[in-house]
Order: structure tokens, then sequence, then C-alpha cells
């Protein structure tokens, strides 16, 4: 009764819905076979995401016990407390050298990635040999992640900052090779035309047509790198690539839980300024107003 007075209110509002669904019935009714081919793979979905728990060895209990013990870390975290004065002023060395291999390496790898982004434009290279190349080259830069840098560096340089700097340039290089080169494919060719059509060179419109249309974006894309960079750099400290992420793994594996929340409060502090700066520095940049 009540699915029947649905029908009616739906027929009231919609007056000419009946006569579609008797007219295109098969439409309304959906086809049997897709809706069996997305039901067997929904199980399978289903059934291959409950086997990698049990391959995995998760149990609720494992949960449960594991947020029991996560509540008593945090409890031994408060309140933060970085030990002495002198403790204070080494964490805080330590986001400051963070910040500067975050920022330097990202400059760096923006300035690197350049002429990488061009070369792999379609619209900018015509050899499709060399655009293939920068491309391919530019994927297996990317393929391997930040902390795997920071390893093979260490291994290089030895510890310190420098080989924290090194893995974030490397990292990036790859990563902004690929927006770089998106970006110009992007950009509108019009410009282009029309100062090659008044007499310019390619070179020139390449610096008067492109350039100026993907310098916001560019920007914008190096600004949300230093973010995250300014995070990144905090883990690959833990691989001995220096920063405050050394003195963090250092804290956590003696148990001064305490002195770990004040670093933790610090890199929140570090991350929330930067953030905020990067916000305003977009709205300059673009102009658009942030959220």
């Amino acid at each position: 009764m009540k699915r029947h007075l649905q029908k009616a209110a739906i027929g009231e509002r919609f007056p000419d819905l009946e006569h579609m669904r008797r007219k295109h019935s098969a439409l309304f009714q959906g086809d049997p076979k897709q809706r069996v081919q997305t039901s067997i793979f929904v199980g399978f979905l289903l059934a291959l995401y409950i086997f990698g728990l049990y391959y995995i060895g998760f149990t609720p209990l494992m949960l449960i016990n594991g947020f029991g013990k996560f509540g008593i870390v945090v409890g031994a975290m408060m309140p933060p407390d970085p030990g002495s004065w002198e403790n204070a002023f080494t964490f805080i060395k330590g986001v400051i050298e963070t910040l500067s291999m975050a920022f330097f390496g990202t400059i760096c790898a923006a300035v690197l990635a350049l002429p990488f982004g061009f070369l792999a434009a379609r619209n900018i290279v015509s050899n499709s040999f060399v655009h293939y190349a920068a491309r391919r080259f530019l994927d297996i830069i990317r393929g391997i992640d930040t902390l795997i840098w920071a390893l093979i560096w260490v291994g290089v340089v030895g510890l310190g900052p420098f080989a924290g700097v090194l893995a974030i340039i490397t990292s990036d290089f790859g990563a902004f090779g690929k927006l770089f080169s998106e970006a110009i494919e992007a950009a509108d060719q019009k410009p282009v035309e029309g100062i090659v059509a008044s007499g310019g060179s390619r070179l020139e419109s390449i610096r008067f047509g492109i350039v100026p249309q993907i310098l916001p974006v560019l920007l914008g894309q190096v600004l949300y790198f230093f973010e995250s960079n300014t995070r990144t750099t905090t883990i690959i400290g833990i691989v001995g690539a220096g920063g405050i992420g050394l003195y963090l793994t250092e804290t956590i594996r003696t148990y001064l839980w305490e002195e770990t929340s004040f670093i933790i409060l610090l890199i929140l502090m570090t991350v929330a300024a930067i953030d905020w700066i990067s916000s305003r520095l977009r709205v300059a940049i673009i102009g658009a107003r942030p959220v």
C-alpha cells in the first residue's frame, strides 16, 4: 500500500514518467547481465579485501588492543615538555634545519626540472624520440620514493642535511618535470601563433606566449610542494638525512614521550604557519582567494 502511494505521488509530480516507463521499459528495468557482472565484481573486491585482512593477520581484538595502547602513549605524551631549555633550543634548531632543507630542495628541483618540462611537452618538442626519452626519464626518477632516495644519498654523501636536500631535489625533480610539462601542454596556443605570425622566433613565442600563461600555475605548484616537503623532510630525517626527524626518532626510541609530543607540536605549528603564508602567496601570484 505504501509503495503504491509512493508511485502515485511520483506520477503526480512527473505525469510523463509512467508513459516513458512503458515506452522504454528496458531502460528502467536495467540490463540483468550488467547487474550480474556488477554483483560478481563487487563480490570479488569484497572477497579480496577480506583475504587481505586475513593475510596480514588482522583481527578486531588486535585493533581494540592497539587503540588501548595508543591511548596509553597519548597519555604519556601529556603535557608536551622538552625537558630543558637546551633541548628546546636544539629542537627549534632542528625545525629550522628542516625548513631550510625543504626550501632549498624544492627551489633547486623546480629550477632543474623546468627545462625537462619543456622537453617533455608535445607542443614544444616535435621530435618524438626526445619527447619520449624525457618522459621516461622523469617517470624513472619519480617512480622512486623520497625515503628511498634519502637512503641512497645517505650512503653516498653520509649522514646530515645535505643528503636530505639531495633526496628532495631528486624526488621532486621527476614530479615537477611531469607537472610542468602538463601545464605547458595545456597552455593556449593562440598567443604563440600570433607571435609567430608577427615575425617572432620560436624562442620568443615560448618566452612571451607560453611562459606568462604557465608561470602562476608553476609557482602555485612550487608552493604546494614546499608545504609538502616540510612534512616529508621530517620523515627522511628519521633515516639520518638531517632535520627534526632525527631528534623525533631518538625520543621515540628512548620512550621520551613528553619530548616527542613537544617535537610534534613544533612540527604542527610550523606546517600551519607555512600553510598560512603559502595561501597568502597564492593570492598574490594566482589571484585566487584562500579557502
